[in-house]
């Protein structure tokens, strides 16, 4: 006798596919507003809104240097050209930051290789501005090394974060020869500080990816070597360092930015009435900070340092609950460029290291250069994107450093089952 099946209603027809609805853009906007580090947003665009007074206060310096009989630049001429780049930047940050982070590596994955085969070009086809050849000229002049910055950090993050499906991969390998060819690159233009600056970051990733710590010690052995090595062969470097070991004299420009940082004592000469910052050599860029100790006075120059500190201690406390690698690799690096760059910025105005020619982020002028730091930063936010009612098990950085607290099990509740006759 055959058996009755129960009757199912609905069975053996197919569940119907619910319609992906397409999120309004005001709700986007909400979901954004809502996932995004608001204290890091906030510091970023106070640093940058403290940026703007910096380079008015700078404008009239460098105005003067380039001014010349046929032409003469009005004073402010590099503030109202920063707002404008300062505008675009914003907006690139603000775009950037709206990625989630599937959307934030493909951008940066595309970015670091097409940046990546613009640094090949700079040796052909390269303008040459002071002694080094760093730009291309495609109806803007850019430096592909700036935008590159970014784009490393993130693929670097991404073929490092393969580890978790294959800890076989040569992913170390893979990073390290990218480095290298991208390093001679580098002194081809020549570039030693943004060289440093890349294999820096590049250490700091490979030591949170947690490599042994032996190979570690072989790299850093490895580094000493190419840095001496660098000091016999490379006349421009050894030129810094011997001005920086000697001292410089009293019309280096290193001298000179040092002498105008402590010009304004404590609080200032205030705004305007700075005068050693008339003589000194990009006043408006690469020693903007000494400007801001002349005007505005030590204090500030302290606030300004302890607002970088604040953005890369905000960083990592959002990084130590990260269970995804390459948030965790990806975020590292990108707040290591920042605040490095930052900090050796500022060191080389104290005469506290060898000059470098770089910027101080978010606060030099700067053309192309704003709109990559505003990059770097927008990838920065769209990487800290959480979702706050989401809840980590996992203690990402604190499990890399160690800090992680151990978390005993659980006790199995054991049931009594009495079983009467």
């Amino acid at each position: 006798m055959s058996q009755q099946r129960a009757f199912v209603p609905g069975a053996g027809r197919r569940a119907p596919r619910l319609a992906q609805q397409k999120l309004s853009r005001w709700s986007e906007l909400k979901i954004w507003w809502r996932e995004i580090d608001r204290v890091l947003l906030g510091l970023i665009l106070a640093l940058m809104a403290f940026g703007a007074v910096a380079v008015a206060a700078a404008s009239p310096a460098s105005a003067d240097r380039l001014s010349t009989t046929a032409a003469t630049l009005d004073p402010l001429y590099f503030f109202y050209r920063h707002l404008v780049w300062q505008l675009l930047g914003v907006a690139v940050l603000l775009a950037v930051s709206m990625f989630d982070r599937g959307n934030a590596r493909r951008f940066g994955v595309v970015l670091g290789a097409l940046m990546f085969g613009a640094l090949f070009l700079v040796p052909l086809i390269g303008s040459e501005v002071n002694g080094a050849r760093r730009w291309l000229e495609f109806g803007m002049r850019f430096q592909p090394s700036e935008f590159l910055k970014p784009g490393f950090v993130i693929v670097t993050a991404w073929v490092l974060s393969w580890r978790v499906r294959d800890p076989n991969l040569p992913v170390m390998a893979l990073t390290f020869i990218g480095l290298g060819i991208i390093s001679l690159l580098m002194m081809l233009q020549p570039n030693l500080g943004d060289t440093m600056l890349f294999v820096g970051v590049w250490f700091v990733m490979v030591l949170l990816a947690g490599v042994p710590v032996q190979r570690m010690g072989a790299l850093a052995g490895i580094g000493i070597v190419a840095l001496t090595a660098t000091y016999f062969l490379y006349d421009n470097a050894r030129h810094r360092i011997d001005s920086f070991l000697g001292g410089g004299t009293a019309y280096d420009q290193v001298d000179l930015a040092e002498r105008t940082l402590l010009a304004g004592g404590w609080t200032g000469s205030g705004y305007g009435l700075g005068i050693r910052k008339m003589n000194l050599p990009e006043a408006h860029t690469d020693y903007i900070f000494s400007v801001i100790g002349e005007e505005f006075g030590l204090i500030v120059c302290g606030l300004v340092a302890i607002t970088y500190l604040a953005i890369v201690g905000r960083v990592l406390m959002k990084l130590v609950d990260e269970d995804d690698l390459f948030a965790l690799l990806a975020g590292s690096g990108l707040v290591t460029l920042l605040g490095g760059q930052a900090f050796i910025n500022m060191l080389v105005n104290l005469q506290l290291f060898p000059s470098k020619g770089m910027t101080l982020p978010l606060v030099s002028y700067g053309g192309s250069s704003t709109i990559a730091i505003c990059l770097t930063v927008g990838l920065l936010l769209a990487i800290t994107r959480r979702n706050p009612f989401l809840k980590r098990e996992t203690r990402g950085l604190a499990d890399v450093l160690g800090l992680a607290e151990r978390r005993e099990p659980k006790p199995v509740e054991t049931i009594r089952r009495e079983i009467h006759p």
